[in-house]
């Protein structure tokens, strides 16, 4: 007779200690994928990421690397005006090094408009730019005749062709992936939040959680003799 009430007060001692394990579950994963979305929202509110932004940056540096080269060259090569002129106004493909600084001109405008500006996630326009430089270079490496201008007939190009490369693996192998995951690290979170928020919608209290008074021993004796004597005497 002792055997229901002992399976009722361990069944009410099990409710009891699941009770907060489920509070748990309602009150902080719910509470952490809020977190995660809103944290996403406010990269998204920014504009742009940060590893794009870095990339952004890196195509500047390219390009005033590349300016800043050219400036040394010309005032080596005896003076920034007379060289200038020269350079630009009487073109020489063969020994001029502006059509290396209107390359690094070109890809910066190109990748800050697709990817800055147009937001582009697709490599397509950094292979397009990374093409162009390294055939030109190659093409003006072969036929020019910049190896014997000095050392800068060998800076200069190199220094923009492997800048085009890193450029490219940059983009391919951080920015393109990185915000890939971030993406679908969202679009999970969301998900899991609108599931939640469907199946419980509000955080479960104490006071949801009932259960019956525990049940006396000999209360089965009792309600046997509480019906005996209720019976009608015949």
């Amino acid at each position: 007779m002792h055997r229901v009430p002992n399976d009722a007060e361990n069944a009410h001692s099990s409710s009891v200690e699941s009770c907060p394990s489920l509070r748990d579950v309602h009150s902080i994963n719910p509470a952490q994928l809020m977190a995660r979305i809103e944290s996403y929202d406010v990269r998204e509110k920014k504009g742009i990421s940060d590893v794009r932004r870095t990339f952004c940056l890196f195509v500047t540096f390219d390009l005033l690397f590349v300016t800043l080269l050219w400036i040394i060259e010309l005032n080596v090569k005896g003076g920034i005006e007379t060289t200038l002129e020269k350079e630009v106004l009487q073109y020489d493909y063969s020994s001029s090094y502006f059509d290396i600084f209107l390359l690094a001109v070109f890809r910066f405008k190109v990748l800050i408009l697709a990817y800055a500006m147009c937001r582009l996630r697709h490599w397509w326009a950094i292979a397009f730019t990374t093409a162009v430089t390294s055939a030109f270079l190659l093409a003006k490496v072969i036929i020019s005749q910049l190896f014997s201008q000095g050392a800068f007939g060998y800076v200069l190009p190199i220094i923009s062709f492997i800048l085009a490369w890193i450029e490219t693996w940059f983009l391919d192998f951080k920015v393109l992936p990185q915000e890939a995951e971030e993406e679908n690290r969202f679009l999970i979170a969301q998900d899991a939040s609108e599931r939640a928020a469907l199946l419980h919608p509000g955080v479960l209290s104490d006071g949801q959680f009932y259960s019956p008074p525990e049940s006396v021993a000999g209360s089965d004796e009792d309600s046997e003799e509480k019906q005996d004597s209720e019976k009608p005497v015949v």
